[in-house]
C-alpha cells in the first residue's frame, strides 16, 4: 500500500514543508513527488511528475514525457503500478509503458 497526501489545510505560502507531520512508511506528500523522474522497469525514462490528481479512489501521477509534443501520462499511484519511490534520488520506478 502506498499513499500520497496533498495536505490542503492552509495556503502553501503559510506552511513550510518542515511543518508537515512526518509521513509513515510508503506515504508521500504531493509536493515531494513533483519534479521527480519517472522510469519504468526497463529503465526507460517516461518523464517527470508535473502534478497529481485525486480521483477519489486514489491519487494519479501526471507525468510529462521529455518530448515536447508527447501527451501527458496518467499513472495511478497504487502499489500495482508504483514499484518504488526514491525521495533522495528523486526517482519513481513504475510498472508502466509509454503506450499505455
Amino acid at each position: 500500500h502506498v499513499a500520497v497526501h496533498s495536505f490542503p489545510t492552509r495556503r502553501s505560502s503559510d506552511l513550510a514543508r518542515a511543518d508537515f507531520p512526518a509521513p509513515q512508511a510508503d506515504e508521500f506528500y504531493w509536493t515531494d513527488l513533483i519534479g521527480m523522474t519517472v522510469a519504468n522497469r526497463e529503465n526507460v525514462v517516461l518523464g517527470s511528475v508535473a502534478g497529481l490528481l485525486d480521483n477519489g479512489a486514489q491519487s494519479v501521477l501526471r507525468v510529462q514525457p521529455p518530448a515536447p509534443d508527447a501527451r501527458e501520462l496518467l499513472i495511478p499511484f497504487v502499489a500495482s503500478y508504483i514499484d518504488s519511490v526514491d525521495l533522495a534520488g528523486r526517482r519513481i520506478a513504475v510498472d508502466w509503458q509509454l503506450d499505455y
